[in-house]
């Protein structure tokens, strides 16, 4: 049995770093379905998304899978964040373990871009003194992720999580549609409660929003329209690869470097390798007191706008608020996110 799950673990890790590799070029700017890459949890983004080894909740589903197995009985999160030019992003995310099986979870996220009004060249002018150039039609563009997740102990360390979603884009123009995969494992070394981590997100076939169409074209020279045809360009999806690192150098766990009955400190650290990007890096840093309030704060590094976040947390009997707040820079607002979570194990 321990052979069998050694070279189970082996070969995912082999797959892991396989897609790790597929990712090692720079293209900013060339991945579709850029609204993948926007997080919900509060408590993650809080940490700067150096999250992928430190989930321990349903959240777990949108940084490694893997980590759910954390989860002993039943968890649900829901996140809120109020995004730039007055975009809403919801997500939800709930996880159920079965005794001796693993754990099964599911999340949805809806992005809400809200109504725009349509203006054309044609519809250009003034009425009664007032300049108008609508042409009384509203459109309604927004995404929307599903997923289900199934994440197993491969033995008291290891940890392994897969999750497969459907992701569809609507533009109003033009929609597209696209199944995709994550996947993850965990490691506890059981070397002073150091964890390690590696997901894989977004893994799948390349999106294209225009298949074949026939376009008008007209010829001056024999006073005549005629039809070509184009081929849109597919775009692939902006897959990204993390190597994640947790551990508590301060708590009441025997591993830990300080003994505290009633006080935690969390370090986490990802290596953060986009499909569209050069490599980054995300840090993280949480104080806990009697777990019941959390203190946090985050810092990525090679990021264009992205730098420190930080936030709170409380976690009351089963239930949990966490907020987070990130700075994007000089020329973005800051992004402020709620989540709520309740645990039954």
């Amino acid at each position: 049995m321990h052979i069998i799950t050694r070279k189970l673990t082996l070969s995912i890790i082999f797959i892991l770093l396989l897609f790790e590799k597929s990712f090692s070029f720079e293209k900013v700017g060339t991945t579709s379905f850029q609204f993948l890459k926007v997080m919900t949890s509060a408590r993650g983004c809080a940490l700067g998304e150096a999250f992928s080894a430190a989930t321990n909740h349903s959240d777990a589903i949108f940084f490694n899978p893997a980590a759910l197995t954390r989860i002993r009985n039943f968890d649900v999160s829901v996140d809120y964040l109020d995004y730039f030019l007055d975009l809403s992003h919801y997500a939800v995310a709930a996880a159920y373990t079965v005794q001796n099986l693993g754990t099964f979870g599911f999340h949805a996220i809806v992005t809400d871009v809200g109504e725009i009004k349509v203006t054309t060249v044609d519809a250009l002018g003034f009425v009664d003194g007032v300049y108008l150039g609508y042409t009384g039609e509203t459109i309604k563009p927004g995404s929307q992720v599903f997923g289900l997740s199934f994440a197993r102990e491969l033995t008291d360390k290891f940890s392994f999580g897969i999750t497969a979603k459907y992701a569809r884009e609507d533009l109003s123009v033009k929609s597209a549609d696209n199944f995709m995969f994550d996947a993850g494992l965990t490691y506890d070394t059981g070397f002073k409660s150091l964890i390690l981590a590696a997901s894989v997100r977004h893994f799948g076939p390349e999106v294209k929003f225009y298949d074949k169409v026939n376009l008008p074209r007209y010829d001056a020279s024999t006073d005549s329209t005629y039809y070509r045809r184009y081929t849109g360009k597919s775009y692939p999806l902006p897959q990204t690869f993390n190597i994640g690192i947790a551990f508590y150098p301060v708590s009441n766990a025997q591993g830990s470097l300080l003994h505290s009955d009633n006080q935690t400190l969390l370090l986490a650290i990802d290596m953060v390798q986009p499909r569209d990007y050069d490599q980054q890096y995300n840090l993280g840093l949480e104080y806990g007191f009697n777990k019941i309030l959390f203190l946090r704060g985050g810092y990525k590094v090679n990021y264009d706008e992205e730098s420190f976040s930080a936030g709170f947390g409380l976690a009351i009997n089963k239930y949990r608020i966490d907020y987070s707040y990130s700075d994007f820079g000089d020329y973005l607002d800051s992004l402020h996110r709620f989540s709520f979570g309740y645990s039954l194990n």
